[in-house]
């Protein structure tokens, strides 16, 4: 009788899990040239943004707008990158001030004043219901 709870428990807690998984759909607008590749990275936490992506995704560039879907994500928060990798280089390029020279945008479309912004204006919360996020590439 005790394995049979005990298993009743751990299925219950397996798709209470499997529910509680989310998706972030990123559309990416305002691309400027149908080349190269759209890389889109998913952090976890101020310490690993843009160092250390949980998750990446990098699609090819066919279309001034691209959509890019993260499944099964853990509920928590997530702050998004986006860089258009016009040299596909896996890079972004920057000129020798620090510049970028290529597309770039963050999660809710937030800017930093000199430089990226901070993990919490670019964060999502991720619970069970879908997060959209529709983000415009900025070029220098």
């Amino acid at each position: 009788m005790k394995k049979l709870i005990f298993l009743v428990t751990l299925m219950t807690l397996t798709a209470a899990a499997t529910f509680a998984q989310g998706n972030i759909e990123v559309t990416v607008k305002n691309i400027e040239e149908t080349k190269g590749t759209i890389r889109v990275g998913l952090f976890n936490n101020e310490d690993d943004f843009l160092k250390k992506a949980v998750e990446g995704k990098v699609v090819k560039v066919t279309a001034t707008e691209v959509k890019v879907v993260f499944e099964n994500l853990s509920p928590g928060e997530y702050a998004v990158s986006v860089i258009h990798d016009v040299n596909d280089n896996g890079e972004l390029d920057k000129n020798g001030l620090g510049i970028p020279t290529e597309g770039f945008a963050f999660g809710n479309n937030a800017m930093g004043m000199f430089g990226p912004p901070s993990f919490d204006k670019a964060k999502v919360v991720v619970d069970k219901a879908p997060v959209r996020q529709v983000i415009e590439l900025k070029y220098l």
